[in-house]
């Protein structure tokens, strides 16, 4: 039996203990000896990532373990920035941004599933979210209610959209538009005219594919930081020649600072004879993007980390993929402008992924069926330095 001063005694040690691991805290989260690939900082290397206050403190090697209050072990892993998703549709009750945290997308777009009539819920839903939401505006008033929200010209109306915009200027980062015949028939150019006007200094992404105008005129009216979303798609008025090559005026649009987004989506946006040519003469997308929905979530797209790998598939090195959903997304958002890195004092999104060797079938728009030889998958995300 211990005296009273032993007693007491033991107590004391026990503080000093628990004081000295408290103390020896350095850190809040560190992820352990993954495979850290941060093409921001040209950065592919096994190593640690220590966070600490919601923010990246360190990214080097040998980080003890004690100094860390929580410890991811990413052994045999990919740890790279939170990834960012430029086209998303989490308007709907059916798809969720909390739903996408678990696949590694920390911050999202959304590409124009509310206008001006209708974007105050999904405000909400952006103000609710775990992770970051950002809101591209419809220019039609209805946002997206199935093909033909701009038959009516009327739809586009540049003055409530620009109110809806000032209204909401922490949520809305950009104007969407979309230009398929079947949307606004022959009147696509007019659509891109009236966004164009509504976006002001923002961005406009326009939503291209079976478009009643040839893209070469469609491209002459974009500015700087616009996106062009589903680059891939088939026919009529694709981004090819009719050699099969890359449009000359699609390349000088990427270098007067137009961006090329995947959207990969469900229906008449990616088809492999599409990709195949394009990414044959080179012509790689700027971001990769899911256009996921609820449905999408079963069908053809299913998440950010397969449509990544199926560019993997296709030939697209590695850096450059893990570019395209972290430090190339971040650059076309400016509310994101200090996201898609690791680099030390950027908030702590981090996703960590798993990259699977074995035979895995992907699928186009119209379901035309491939076998890539790696897979991506989410094993672990932190978002603002806590791990979800």
């Amino acid at each position: 039996m211990f005296t009273r001063r032993e007693f007491l005694a033991g107590l004391g040690a026990a503080s000093a203990i628990g004081a000295r691991r408290v103390r020896a805290a350095r850190y809040d989260v560190l992820i352990k000896g993954g495979r850290v690939i941060d093409p921001g900082q040209r950065l592919d290397r096994v190593t640690d990532v220590a966070i600490q206050g919601g923010r990246i403190r360190a990214v080097q090697p040998a980080i003890a373990i004690g100094e860390a209050a929580d410890v991811v072990d990413a052994s045999g892993k990919l740890v790279t920035p939170g990834w960012i998703d430029l086209h998303v549709h989490v308007g709907a009750p059916d798809l969720t941004p909390a739903t996408l945290l678990h696949d590694g997308v920390t911050s999202m777009v959304d590409g124009g599933s509310a206008g001006a009539d209708n974007i105050d819920a999904l405000v909400g839903v952006a103000r609710a979210a775990p992770n970051r939401v950002r809101i591209l505006l419809n220019i039609a008033r209805t946002g997206v209610t199935g093909p033909g929200e701009l038959k009516d010209m009327a739809a586009a109306d540049v003055d409530a959209a620009r109110r809806a915009i000032a209204r909401h200027r922490e949520w809305i980062v950009g104007v969407k538009v979309r230009l398929s015949e079947s949307v606004c028939g022959d009147q696509d150019l007019e659509a891109l005219r009236r966004a164009r006007q509504a976006a002001g200094p923002l961005p406009v992404m326009l939503h291209v594919g079976q478009t009643f105008s040839p893209l070469q005129k469609i491209l002459e009216l974009l500015e700087p930081g616009d996106i062009v979303t589903h680059p891939y798609s088939p026919p009529p008025h694709t981004v090819l020649d009719d050699n099969g090559r890359v449009l000359p005026e699609v390349r000088a649009a990427r270098r007067r600072g137009i961006r090329f987004d995947v959207g990969n989506g469900r229906n008449g946006h990616i088809t492999w004879p599409i990709v195949d040519a394009a990414t044959r003469d080179g012509f790689w997308p700027d971001t990769i993007s899911s256009d996921i929905t609820g449905p999408g979530r079963t069908f053809r797209v299913f998440d950010l980390p397969t449509v990544v790998s199926k560019f993997l598939m296709l030939g697209m090195p590695l850096d450059q993929a893990m570019a395209s959903v972290t430090t190339h997304a971040a650059a076309a958002v400016r509310a994101f402008k200090d996201l898609g890195t690791l680099r030390p004092g950027a908030p702590a999104d981090v996703a960590i992924l798993e990259l699977k060797n074995g035979e895995f079938e992907f699928v186009d728009n119209v379901d035309a069926k491939r076998t890539g030889r790696v897979k991506l998958a989410t094993t672990a995300v932190v978002m603002n330095g806590k791990r979800m």
